[in-house]
């Protein structure tokens, strides 16, 4: 906001212009996204065949199926997918061709609404007719609208405002109609009620007036249709060869990103669910306050609350939306943490984006959408949880590398230590309170023992960033070359890898017996495999391969001859690695001095002199062999 008050007055309304186009634009795919979820509600309902089968075997011949039963779920299933697929097209439309689909849809809407009121209208003023049969000369009176029944209209609406409605209704129909408009033809057809039923022509031909009136509009509308059946066809012709161009040319990753930032799909996600949610809540009021129950303001809050979220994954679209509203609460905790910390966003891994893909993921591997309101609130805060312990993981990931910089680099801002201290301990401190709470208050499970492996690695990470952090402040004040610095901050790395890879296989074990005695599932393999290979195969074949370098280092470097001090004397000299006084000293096979610690770090790299790029170590074909 502060860069638009610094903007012209032009600018500030053109750029308000652009925000209110950008969420109109967002609010015209939310109606296909309202179409599917309510599919997908209806084929959630839907009778399936075990139901049939349950059915057939209480009847008298059990071998016999209802196959009618079977087959209505059938056409529900296809008309059902049809209809999804129908809405998912519609949602990928450019905007200018969606805006003529909402016209036509709008078109058709209001010429429903105009018979609907028309009926309502006619049957309300000549059943009022029949009764009186116009016996007085008042009720011909054409202001005396009460003697016509004119009082009541759907509920306590009256029949005052019917000639504003269709009024109305004629002005937004000209407006969102695109085709030929034939004079005096559209209002003629709205108003047409009011002139048959205050005309002395027979009741039943009044009572086709709403009928009459409500044809010939549609065949308007089906006319332009049919004149746009072309224009159609070559949009969707346009669409499928950009598609085509857009894969042969740059890939299919390229390709979604592409059409993800179009369609704005975490915004249109995210203003689906509120407006679903929003109007769960407002139905759940008012049978609340019909109900006429006196319960506390705080009981009535905390039932409804459950209700909406209970509500608000019942279906994968739900799913959907709420994910995008976990991932943008989930982004603005990071951005708290940032602001902290006084980081940066890792731009590859985006805190918004890896928690929205791991609760939808969780959701999945939990069967949210098809498991029953009670149970699907208990797999909610458990999922929330595991959620909250993986964003601490992600919080981590900002305070080791920052902490590791402060201390190598000798940084002397002491607020910037103490954001990145307070951060740290609130990292150890909300696991552990989080798992006192846990064991305090459920039994021993499996969902407990992943959460409680999951918090305690994080500890342990944080216990080691803080360990190595400590180790590095001591080297800065150290007026003298640490030479065993290296090993033990790779002691202490060294340890923290252990136990993540212990947890790695624990959560592992977990996991393989879920998916075995308690809950299988295509999902919930698939991400235990992926677990097993990334987890614990790479990270162990990692692991390794450090290992096994460092020992070959170390090797190499207990091979060569320790420098005297009277050579140490004799050079003056610094390394020319780190360039600091050397106090002891390896001799290459070169006759150059170099620290072993630092010599050893540039044997990872190569096996060459970092001056003179002889080799260093030679291996013996008896050590080959050996080997």
């Amino acid at each position: 906001m502060a860069e638009v008050e610094e903007l012209s007055p032009r600018c500030k309304v053109m750029h308000y212009v652009h925000e209110v186009l950008k969420c109109f634009k967002v609010v015209l795919r939310v109606p296909p996204l309202l179409v599917i979820d309510e599919i997908l509600k209806s084929m959630g309902s839907s009778p399936s065949i075990e139901m049939s089968l349950d059915v057939a075997e209480e009847t008298e011949n059990k071998a016999i199926l209802d196959y009618s039963v079977v087959f209505m779920a059938f056409v529900k299933f296809v008309c059902g997918s049809l209809g999804c697929i129908i809405a998912l097209c519609t949602f990928v439309l450019w905007t200018k061709n969606l805006v003529k689909v909402y016209r036509h849809l709008l078109s058709v809407l209001i010429i429903f609404a105009s018979y609907w009121a028309n009926v309502n209208y006619v049957e309300s003023v000549l059943g009022r007719r029949t009764d009186t049969e116009w016996k007085n000369n008042e009720d011909i009176d054409f202001l005396n609208l009460r003697s016509y029944g004119l009082v009541k209209f759907y509920g306590q609406t009256a029949l005052y405002w019917y000639p504003f409605l269709q009024a109305s209704l004629a002005v937004l129909f000209s407006t969102v109609y695109e085709g030929p408009r034939p004079p005096f033809l559209l209002p003629l057809m709205f108003s047409a009620p009011i002139i048959f039923t205050l005309s002395p022509l027979p009741v039943h031909i009044g009572s086709c007036t709403p009928l009459i009136c409500a044809v010939i509009p549609l065949l308007l509308v089906k006319y332009v249709i049919w004149v746009n059946v072309i224009p159609a066809t070559q949009a969707l012709y346009s669409g499928y060869c950009h598609v085509h161009n857009m894969l042969s040319n740059f890939g299919m990753a390229t390709f979604v990103e592409a059409e993800w930032t179009r369609l704005n799909v975490p915004s249109v996600l995210l203003t689906f669910w509120l407006l679903r949610v929003f109007g769960h809540a407002v139905f759940l009021s008012i049978d609340y306050l019909h109900s006429g129950e006196n319960n506390p303001l705080s009981d009535v809050l905390y039932q409804m609350a459950k209700t909406l979220l209970v509500g608000g994954c019942d279906t994968l679209v739900a799913v959907l939306g709420m994910t995008s509203v976990v991932s943008y609460l989930c982004y603005y905790l990071g951005c708290l943490f940032q602001w902290a910390l006084l980081a940066e966003e890792d731009e590859e891994k985006p805190i918004g984006t890896v928690s929205a893909m791991l609760f939808y993921i969780l959701a999945l591997q939990a069967g949210l959408t098809s498991c029953d309101p009670d149970k699907r609130l208990v797999l909610l805060s458990r999922n929330i949880c595991l959620l909250f312990t993986a964003l601490i993981h992600f919080v981590h990931n900002y305070v080791h590398p920052l902490l590791l910089s402060l201390s190598a680099s000798h940084n002397p801002a002491l607020h910037r230590h103490l954001r990145a201290l307070g951060v740290a301990v609130f990292i150890i401190v909300f696991p552990v309170s989080l798992l006192i709470f846990l064991w305090s208050n459920h039994e021993l499970s499996t969902w407990l023992l992943a959460v409680s492996a999951f918090s305690i690695e994080v500890i342990v990470k944080v216990i080691v960033s803080l360990m190595i952090y400590s180790l590095f402040l001591l080297d800065a004040y150290r007026s003298t070359f640490w030479e065993k610095l290296d090993d033990y901050v790779y002691y202490i790395q060294a340890f923290g890898h252990v136990v993540e890879f212990s947890f790695g296989i624990l959560l592992f074990m977990n996991s393989a017996w879920v998916l075995v005695f308690e809950a299988g599932g295509a999902v919930r393999a698939v991400m235990v495999g992926i677990h097993a290979y990334f987890n614990i195969w790479c990270d162990a074949q990692a692991g390794w391969r450090v290992f096994m370098k460092r020992r070959t280092a170390v090797n190499k470097i207990n091979s060569l001859p320790e420098a005297t001090s009277e050579q140490l004397r004799i050079l003056n000299d610094v390394c020319s690695i780190c360039y600091s006084e050397m106090l002891s000293a390896k001799i290459t096979r070169c006759s150059h001095y170099f620290h072993g610690v630092c010599l050893r770090k540039w044997l990872y790299v190569q096996d060459r002199c970092p001056l003179c790029h002889d080799i260093l170590y030679r291996v013996s074909s008896q050590e080959q062999l050996s080997q």
